[in-house]
């Protein structure tokens, strides 16, 4: 899709009870500014029922419908109001990305008795225990859902490690003893030994059971919403070798070429992101980690920062087919495990660099189009209120990707902290030109294109009030604010 713009409609303390509402409000609004897919949270029961984010995954077939966990709606809303969510998406022309969470299960029913080995959980690799008999809940029967939509029970053979013995009342790493297997399941990387085990308990792919089942419900979600992508959580505790197949058969059983965008957070190592999609054999794209290190960095960093290496060693530069760039998500956000957002002054500068280059699709995150405030505690055990300030340039920089980003790109990445770029606009659409500074206000000189001999821009950001011509060879020097960055557009 010819400048395609996903756009996350969550985040991590979004208010219960409200999303799939508002998603039904927006999508006229979300169509027009040029969003042309959204990817919704996990819409499956979570073991914390209403209260569940969606990533503690208990029963992918209740989206709200069943009197489990607590409750029948999940934080979102009901089945009925998600499925009207998707709905109104779709009427609106916004392609549909739904959350399948198939790392892991939480909250099962019934407790089991296993042989396990339990392991350090900063070397998965090395035992810690000689083989020994621990009770955990593996057994997932639904009791609320009664067999409706898939008779599937699972059980520890559905499972390669779990997180807690109920029997001796302890948290650690257990490694379950199965026929198949032992041991993990390879990883693409060594970290902490081998990162199979990331929580809960762990699903066991090896098992065709398990992968039939996970199938089925793509399948019948796809038939029930048909969603036009799938965004893949965890993907670096999952073998690339599984999702090569799941895709297939997905794309193959739906008749439709699915979308896959996998969450493989890697910050500053580009090539295991490179390693995950090649073992796929380019299956799925894969969330740029890399690319919003760089922003996080860059943000905090003040003018030491050297601009021209802002695509340095990211997706967006390797692959960029298959790279979803972003600036912020729910895992970068304030009190969250991967803390990592983007400092404020800087956030216009790296949505212009995703939105308004050649290279990659964006994704756009809800508080930085809509704000977000919310209580959580901190690592110090105290409660803190945050705040997420709307980026006030969004708009007006969505817009531009929808209107004015096409055509060829001159790329000006001369000066440590000032860069800037120019597309020269294509037979339907006039062009642009960004210049951006982490330091003083900055002037680069910069072709755009011989058509626009005579014309005048401005900045369609507001931050500099003069327009500027363009001289008959084409160019002009085009200027930005301290900090800042500023959009040329033709004057109409």
């Amino acid at each position: 899709m010819k400048n395609g713009t996903m756009m996350q409609f969550f985040h991590w303390y979004s208010p219960e009870d409200t999303l799939w509402k508002e998603v039904k409000e927006k999508a006229e609004y979300l169509g027009h500014l040029g969003i042309t897919s959204v990817w919704l949270p996990p819409a499956s029961k979570g073991e914390l029922g209403g209260m569940s984010v969606g990533y503690d995954s208990y029963d992918l077939f209740d989206l709200g419908e069943f009197d489990q966990k607590g409750s029948v709606r999940t934080k979102y809303g009901t089945k009925e109001e998600f499925i009207e969510a998707t709905q109104a998406l779709h009427d609106r022309g916004v392609q549909v990305i739904v959350d399948f969470v198939f790392n892991h299960k939480a909250g099962g029913d019934e407790s089991e008795l296993m042989q396990v080995v339990k392991v350090s959980e900063e070397n998965r690799l090395e035992n810690i225990s000689a083989p020994y008999e621990i009770e955990a809940f593996t057994r997932f029967t639904f009791p609320g859902r009664n067999g409706q939509y898939s008779e599937f029970i699972w059980d520890k053979h559905c499972f390669s490690g779990v997180d807690y013995d109920h029997r001796n009342q302890e948290h650690g790493i257990f490694n379950l003893m199965s026929e198949y297997g032992d041991d993990w399941e390879k990883m693409i990387s060594n970290e902490k030994g081998n990162y199979d085990f990331l929580m809960f308990c762990d699903i066991e792919f090896r098992n065709p059971a398990v992968r039939d089942e996970l199938i089925k419900y793509a399948t019948w979600l796809q038939e029930l919403t048909y969603y036009d992508g799938v965004r893949l959580d965890a993907v670096k505790h999952i073998p690339p070798a599984y999702f090569k197949e799941f895709l297939y058969l997905l794309r193959e059983r739906t008749g439709k070429d699915i979308f896959a965008v996998g969450e493989y957070w890697a910050p500053g190592h580009v090539e295991l992101l490179t390693k995950y999609i090649d073992s796929t054999d380019g299956a799925m794209s894969l969330f740029d980690s890399a690319l919003q290190h760089n922003f996080h960095l860059a943000s905090t960093s003040g003018s030491s920062f050297d601009l021209r290496e802002i695509f340095n060693k990211t997706l967006a530069t390797q692959n960029p087919e298959l790279a979803v760039t972003l600036v912020d998500n729910h895992d970068t956000q304030p009190l969250q495990a991967l803390e990592a957002p983007v400092e404020a002054w800087f956030k216009p500068l790296a949505y212009a660099l995703i939105l308004l280059r050649e290279n990659g699709y964006p994704c756009v995150f809800y508080p930085d189009l809509f704000g977000a405030s919310y209580w959580d505690k901190g690592e110090d055990g105290q409660d803190y209120e945050i705040f997420i300030n709307r980026v006030d340039e969004l708009e007006a920089l969505l817009y531009v990707r929808k209107d004015f980003a096409f055509g060829t790109q001159r790329d000006y990445f001369d000066q440590p902290n000032a860069v800037g770029w120019t597309r020269e606009g294509d037979e339907e659409h006039s062009g642009c030109a960004v210049v951006m500074s982490n330091g003083d206000g900055a002037t680069i000189s910069m072709e755009i294109g011989s058509r626009y001999a005579g014309r005048s821009f401005r900045d369609t950001l507001g931050k500099i009030q003069d327009k500027i011509w363009i001289n008959e060879s084409g160019w002009a020097d085009f200027h930005c604010a301290p900090g800042s960055v500023s959009v040329w557009t033709e004057v109409v």
